[in-house]
């Protein structure tokens, strides 16, 4: 019984070794298996960061809406004069470039609208402002003409004119109000109404804007 002991004593440190083996094992198995989860946690979080850093900056630039800018950019006069009255009559006929600048990520369609010009205080003329729509980051122009004798609005208009043609300068105020909307990616629109406040200078002897100075 000894002899068979002893024969078989060496089989218990071989059977310890075998589960300390399995044992370590389990053990960098599973600790490969959280380094895993660590690693895709860690995936999961950029992930989010990134997703989140794109929304933020898309709302920024594409999806945020700005208030186009609507201003007078030149213009050219023309003066009639009716010689045969006495004293002679003059009419002034000025056509100007507006612009409707828009610098959203999708266009701004506006109404019609008038845009008035005041000498002293005192409306000398005003001209139609046809719908239409400035494109996706574009400016739109737009041509009008006014003519800028109102006798109704200026009093005696030919004493008026006769003074102006004799100072050499006609200084003017441009103003006017475009209602619209901006439309974001053919969904989403937004109600934009834009002013237009301008001072300028119609340089008689070269008969065109100058000084042009928008709010």
């Amino acid at each position: 019984m000894a002899e068979e002991y002893k024969a078989g004593s060496p089989l218990a440190p071989a059977n310890g070794y075998y589960r300390s083996d399995q044992e370590a094992s389990r053990a960098t198995s599973s600790e490969l298996r959280s380094q895993k989860r660590k690693k895709w946690l860690l995936y999961g979080v950029a992930f989010v960061i990134f997703q989140t850093g794109i929304i933020v900056l898309f709302s920024l630039t594409v999806m945020k809406v700005r208030t186009p800018q609507f201003h007078v950019r030149s213009g050219i006069l023309s003066v009639q004069t009716n010689g045969t009255t006495n004293p002679p009559s003059y009419n002034l006929m000025l056509n100007a470039v507006l612009g409707v600048k828009n610098t959203n990520f999708g266009p701004y369609k506006y109404e019609n609208s008038t845009i008035y010009f005041l000498y002293n205080g005192t409306r000398i003329g005003s001209a139609e402002i046809p719908d239409s729509k400035a494109g996706f980051r574009a400016t739109k122009k737009i041509n009008v003409a006014a003519n800028l004798v109102d006798p109704a609005a200026a009093g005696n208009s030919t004493e008026l004119m006769f003074n102006i043609l004799n100072s050499g300068t006609l200084p003017l105020i441009g103003q006017s109000t475009l209602n619209g909307k901006v439309e974001l990616m053919f969904v989403f629109k937004k109600k934009k109404a834009i002013n237009l406040d301008c001072t300028m200078d119609v340089n008689i002897p070269t008969k065109e804007l100058q000084n042009i100075q928008c709010n």
